[in-house]
């Protein structure tokens, strides 16, 4: 068999595994399988990094198992964290965890069994008492075992309620019942997970005497140490309601050209030589941006599709590049909101542009996008202004509500890099 860990090596997805596990990967097919915790009704682009490794895994002849945890997101997992998770009601978990079950299918095939699972941990948990959870798995580590695990010693001065020191408990039988049940012999996680990995390898040698491994690939952070994922505005989003594929395409667009040539390797589907050849271009052409061109590219098709990244080029185009006012009268709402939102912008009542309003008194007077009426014309005169993407030529210009976009905005243009947005209401406040 090819060598799975060697891909992820030199896609900088590979951080640690136990003695062994890379034997067990090449010497025949294996079971693996990955945990998704349902903290919300989306997964976020750190939750790529697991869809990305089940692609690979069936790539290589594995079996995924991806566990969506709706008993273990009852109790919240302390790694990573500082302080206690606020617990989620069994309603929300429910939610969360159809939710996921159905980003997930759209991306991994769970049409057979034989290529792909998708289970609930929910499903072995709720019928397993209290007491016999403690006499049959609670008995097979000691405290000492227990409090070693970095996610626990991190969190004991702060304190760090039963509840969660339970975790690895649950996510170490997590594994025992998918090697019971399943035969999987491998269980995936970020590095972060470590500890709650090891923890099940040891219950199974404890319970079963059968031997499993753990393999983690690195928390991904940027080149400048921070956390990846989020944006000034928050988490960005696989689900497109959440955050828009404009959005989705722009975030990738912008990252560091450091940051670009390690996510195109973690992040897209391109062979080896292809990525090799596009960083040596993007060194020979850095303000040509070639790397983040193409991993925005690629990541905004496979998350959404084709035509939402065609959407995004176009919309981006029809704004900010060579569109004119037909274009942009195509762009829907929902995609023009998610492309202005960070501009500059004005409310203003819609009562002022039905009888008209002069342009210099609009964008002098009632806005300030000018600071005074000279500069206004001045600029006009130049020709440096557009409205709705149309050169305004004739100082005395009115603007009514035929040029509202969308019943609602006015796309102003000052220069060649400035923006600014008029959103239109109907009543004042």
């Amino acid at each position: 068999m090819e060598n799975f860990v060697n891909e992820l090596k030199w896609r900088e997805l590979y951080f640690d595994s136990t003695p062994e596990c890379e034997n067990q990967l090449l010497k025949e097919p294996t079971t693996i399988y990955i945990g998704i915790d349902p903290t919300a009704d989306s997964l976020h682009i750190g939750g790529l990094i697991p869809i990305i490794i089940m692609k690979h895994l069936q790539n290589y002849g594995h079996k995924p198992i991806a566990l969506v945890g709706g008993a273990t997101g009852m109790i919240g997992d302390p790694s990573g964290r500082s302080s206690e998770r606020n617990l989620l009601t069994e309603v929300e978990i429910n939610y969360n965890v159809e939710s996921i079950r159905n980003q997930l299918a759209s991306y991994i095939d769970f049409s057979s069994n034989q290529k792909a699972e998708l289970v609930n941990n929910l499903d072995w948990f709720k019928e397993f008492g209290f007491i016999d959870f403690l006499r049959t798995v609670g008995k097979q580590l000691t405290i000492s075992y227990m409090l070693a695990k970095e996610s626990v010693q991190k969190r004991l001065e702060g304190g760090i309620s039963f509840t969660e020191f339970s975790y690895q408990l649950l996510q170490g039988y997590d594994f025992y019942w998918l090697f019971t049940n399943k035969n999987c012999k491998v269980q995936m996680g970020g590095s972060d997970q470590w500890g709650n990995m090891v923890t099940g390898t040891e219950l199974i040698r404890k319970m079963s005497g059968g031997e499993v491994h753990a393999l983690t690939w690195p928390l991904v952070t940027k080149s400048d140490g921070t956390k990846f994922g989020k944006s000034q505005e928050g988490n960005i989003w696989l689900d497109a309601s959440k955050t828009s594929p404009y959005k989705f395409y722009q975030f990738w667009l912008n990252v560091s050209d450091e940051d670009a040539s390690r996510f195109i390797k973690m992040y897209t589907f391109l062979e080896k030589k292809e990525i090799e050849e596009l960083i040596n271009l993007h060194n020979s052409e850095p303000h040509l941006r070639h790397l983040q061109k193409r991993l925005a590219k690629e990541v905004t098709i496979f998350v959404h599709s084709e035509e939402a990244y065609n959407k995004a080029i176009e919309a981006s185009e029809a704004l900010f590049g060579k569109g004119n006012s037909d274009s942009l009268a195509q762009i829907d709402d929902k995609t023009f909101q998610s492309i202005i939102e960070g501009l500059p912008a004005f409310a203003l009542d819609k009562d002022l542009f039905l009888q008209g309003v002069d342009v210099i008194e609009l964008l002098a007077t009632h806005t300030n996008i000018f600071a005074s009426k000279g500069e206004c014309r001045k600029l006009i005169q130049g020709g440096g202004l557009s409205i709705n993407k149309e050169k305004i030529t004739d100082v005395a210009s009115v603007i009514s509500v035929r040029h509202l976009l969308n019943d609602k905005y006015i796309f102003i243009q000052k220069g060649k890099k400035q923006y600014y947005i008029i959103n239109i209401s109907e009543n004042k406040l």
